[in-house]
């Protein structure tokens, strides 16, 4: 059996992934390329005896990259020795603008790429006015033109079999300009080449991702000898390839454009309405963030109940002891943790699916670029933002949408400062321990802190992206240069598909973290040293011999809190957080609370012998209230939670990093400790500085 591998490349929204789709029929798998966060998708199909292995290469408009993605085309493309580097690279361009699409295939074949062009979307060529002589189109590209609609798989078939098919000879389109003739010259020399389009490469690329530090070192020096400035080479071969391409293309490629509006063109005039599109979209967003914040909820109960039956059929099949006490304490609360975060996922993504696959995400990011760039982020970063406010998971993954490494990942730093909806219990508690239940003009004083509180999620978020992107470093200058698509129905296999990855990328690489803190943070608070841990069923029942049944198991569960690992992790830290006006039992609440955020609720319960506590029923959060108001802080003789506490609490919980699934998913989507690190540490850290000086000033 004969095998080949295929790279599909092409300008964004040409249909590439929509084709690559449908010759893999869906059987593909998806990675990182190596030692970058740019998603790999590839697939293998058979046909007539003969394997060929797909890959789908990321959207570029040219082998000039402006991002991490398109630099992965270069790497591939440039490289002959680059195990990826295919036999045959298919070029695929669509009706709307194919001199962009062929500059691109002219590219390639000068790189010495045995390439094939495509045409995809071929029942819009009529619809938008072309006329293509495909003879004359044929012989100035030197290749078979291939007509294909990824929708209904035509063209397909005849595509598979160009596949094994020797790509025509070429001759090389690019002529090397005079006054750079001796640089390329010493290029070549220096550097062993036998292409001038690959030397000329080398010059005006502003690093050659294939070359080792030394080599690069030298061809730096090079460039710096012979003052070349590589922007000035990109913009040369531009406009000699767009002049030579005006004039072939002259009587082969004809638009015929009708004078009445398209059906995209009456849409844009209210989707990108400067006052009416933020509107709609601003909708949308709502819409969003229901669907994610509440359409979940009944699945995530599903979730919850189906995983209480299961902790409860494993306790009443395995017998008593260490055995049943990891299953049913860590493994299945661990594997809960995880899987509880599913719905929101799924939901999130089939949303943004959904507006890529129609052509409305171009409009967003056309929407807010100009809003987002001075923070030195995108405007795809307003899906990730907003949603954040949902929960900082989904929101963190859907970041990968950006195609710039450093907006990408200053959205994924900054979208953990919006507040989350697992904040929200926590707020409502401690809004309802320290802020009067008054108004003012109508208004509620705790309706008031709680809108305060979503609104710092916004500060920190976009104050923190203004620093960092002072620091953050770029290879690719940023702009926003993009057609918008023509609006299209979803081809749900393709947004079923997405769904689908997304959802168990988050299961296989997020969990696996997930699952591991959930465990250590269930051993700490199950185990613990001396005595009074291990006897405490006997030291609390002998204090206590009047308690009932019922509050005697919660003061016992207590006392046991007080006494674990976590307990005595929680008495440790005191001196630390002891100047921003908490004690141990606050501290054991803010590490339980590392696991989830609303877990603060419940630990606060268990410490103060109260058991679970629902704060959407008031009988019952009002118990925990009065328990917490009357609670005394053994360092100070004062009340626990007085507004100086309270609100140094709230604001640590506004800026400090949400919890251990976020900083998993982090360090997913960057593929870096480094920078998950900086993130956790310069979070926790402006939250202790707030939070301090909040209770300085207050108390």
């Amino acid at each position: 059996m004969s095998q080949y591998k295929i790279a599909l490349i092409g300008n964004p929204n040409v249909g590439k992934t929509s084709l690559f789709n449908k010759l893999t029929n869906l059987r593909q798998k998806v990675g990182n390329y190596p030692g970058v966060t740019v998603e790999k998708r590839e697939g293998n199909i058979e046909r007539n005896g003969n394997k060929f292995s797909i890959t789908d290469l990321p959207g570029t408009y040219s082998i000039y990259p402006s991002s991490l993605d398109e630099e992965v085309v270069l790497k591939i493309l440039g490289d002959p020795s680059n195990k990826l580097y295919p036999d045959l690279a298919v070029v695929i361009g669509e009706p709307s603008n194919l001199k962009r699409s062929i500059l691109l295939y002219l590219q390639v074949r000068d790189l010495g790429v045995p390439a094939i062009f495509v045409i995809n979307m071929k029942d819009e060529i009529e619809s938008k006015g072309l006329s293509i002589d495909l003879k004359k189109l044929e012989v100035f590209l030197q290749t078979k033109i291939y007509l294909t609609n990824a929708r209904t798989s035509e063209g397909l078939d005849e595509l598979i079999e160009a596949f094994t098919k020797p790509a025509n000879s070429y001759s090389p389109k690019f002529v090397v300009p005079n006054d750079y003739l001796a640089a390329v010259a010493n290029i070549k020399e220096k550097f062993n080449l036998d292409s001038d389009y690959i030397a000329w490469q080398y010059l005006s690329q502003k690093t050659i991702p294939f070359l080792d530090d030394e080599q690069q070192v030298q061809l730096d020096k090079i460039k710096s000898e012979l003052n070349i400035i590589p922007k000035r080479l990109q913009v040369k071969e531009t406009l000699d390839r767009n002049k030579l391409l005006e004039e072939e293309l002259h009587d082969i490629v004809s638009y015929n454009f009708k004078q009445k509006e398209t059906f995209t063109d009456k849409i844009d005039k209210t989707l990108i309405h400067p006052v009416f599109g933020y509107v709609i979209f601003l909708g949308i967003l709502l819409l969003i963030f229901q669907a994610v914040y509440a359409w979940s909820a009944p699945l995530m109960t599903m979730v919850e109940d189906l995983f209480g039956w299961i902790d409860e059929t494993a306790i009443s099949l395995i017998p008593a002891g260490p055995i049943n006490d990891i299953i049913t304490g860590a493994v299945i609360p661990g594997i809960e943790g995880v899987v509880v975060f599913v719905p929101q996922i799924a939901i999130l993504f089939l949303f943004i699916s959904i507006m890529e696959e129609t052509g409305y995400m171009s409009r967003v990011v056309f929407l807010m670029d100009r809003w987002l760039k001075p923070f030195g982020l995108s405007g795809k970063s307003v899906v990730p933002l907003v949603s954040g406010a949902a929960c900082a998971i989904p929101a963190v993954m859907s970041a990968r949408n950006i195609e710039n490494d450093k907006e990408r990942l200053l959205t994924i730093l900054v979208t953990p400062f919006m507040t989350c909806s697992a904040r929200l219990p926590i707020y409502i508690v401690l809004i309802s321990l320290v802020i009067p239940d008054e108004t003012f003009l109508g208004l509620s004083y705790q309706a008031i802190a709680l809108f305060i509180m979503y609104l710092l999620g916004v500060v920190g978020a976009l104050g923190s992206a203004v620093i960092l992107n002072l620091i953050i470093k770029s290879k690719h200058k940023s702009f926003l240069i993009m057609e918008m698509p023509t609006y299209k129905l979803p081809d749900w296999k393709n947004v079923i598909l997405n769904v689908w990855e997304k959802t168990l990328g988050f299961l296989i690489n997020a969990g696996k973290i997930i699952f591991a803190i959930s465990i250590i943070l269930w051993v700490l608070g199950t185990f613990g040293p001396g005595e009074q841990f291990n006897n405490a069923e006997e030291i609390v029942t002998a204090n206590n011999p009047k308690m009932d049944e019922g509050d005697l198991e919660n003061e016992i569960a207590s006392y046991k809190l007080e006494h674990s690992y976590l307990g005595k992790l929680g008495t440790f830290i005191e001196p630390v957080v002891e100047p921003l006006g908490y004690d141990w039992k606050m501290g054991i609440g803010l590490i339980s609370s590392f696991a989830a955020r609303e877990v603060f609720v419940g630990t606060m319960s268990t410490v103060y012998s109260l058991g679970e506590v629902d704060v959407e029923d008031n009988q019952e959060k009002n118990t925990l209230l009065d328990r917490m108001k009357s609670e005394i802080n053994r360092n100070t003789g004062e009340p626990t939670y007085n507004l100086a506490s309270g609100v140094s609490l709230l604001l640590f919980y506004a800026f400090a990093m949400q919890c251990m699934s976020t900083i998993a998913i982090v360090k997913k989507e960057t593929n870096s400790w480094k920078w998950t690190l900086i993130q956790t540490g310069f979070m926790t850290g402006l939250a202790y500085v707030v939070a301090f000086i909040a209770y300085q000033i207050l108390k």
